[in-house]
């Protein structure tokens, strides 16, 4: 069975999410961003340390911004040394979801989980459109 993984990059922190079976899908602890190689080298690590076969990258289509977090999005993954699949699924409104999914459930807007839900639903939206 593949082992599927997916990533929310953004400027502060790198949300991850894994799917253990065809449905089931965990936000992971996000990474927190220094600076994008060390970012990166961390990701690579995330990947090689659960055997990930296929990458899953959260990209913005819409939006005022997206042309220019796409350029920072594709650079960021260019510096992965991940040699296997990776897709690009749009990640569009995906953080506004998964704030509105953690609602109550944190107050600590820095500590990645938000970014990490934002992970699992962008997984979530990639395995539904392969069904």
């Amino acid at each position: 069975m593949l082992k599927i993984a997916s990533i929310d990059i953004g400027l502060k922190r790198v949300g991850c999410a894994i799917c253990i079976d065809e449905n089931i899908v965990f936000p992971k602890d996000a990474i927190i961003r220094k600076n994008r190689n060390q970012a990166a080298r961390e990701v690579d690590n995330f990947l090689k340390d659960r055997e990930i076969d296929t990458l899953i990258v959260g990209i913005p289509k819409g939006g005022q911004s997206s042309d220019e977090m796409q350029r920072r999005i594709e650079h960021f993954v260019s510096l992965l040394k991940y040699d296997k699949d990776i897709f690009f699924q749009d990640e569009y409104g995906s953080s506004q979801e998964a704030k509105e999914q953690m609602k109550g459930i944190t107050k600590q807007k820095k500590d990645g989980k938000i970014d990490s839900m934002a992970a699992k639903i962008i997984l979530e939206r990639w395995l539904d459109s392969l069904r």
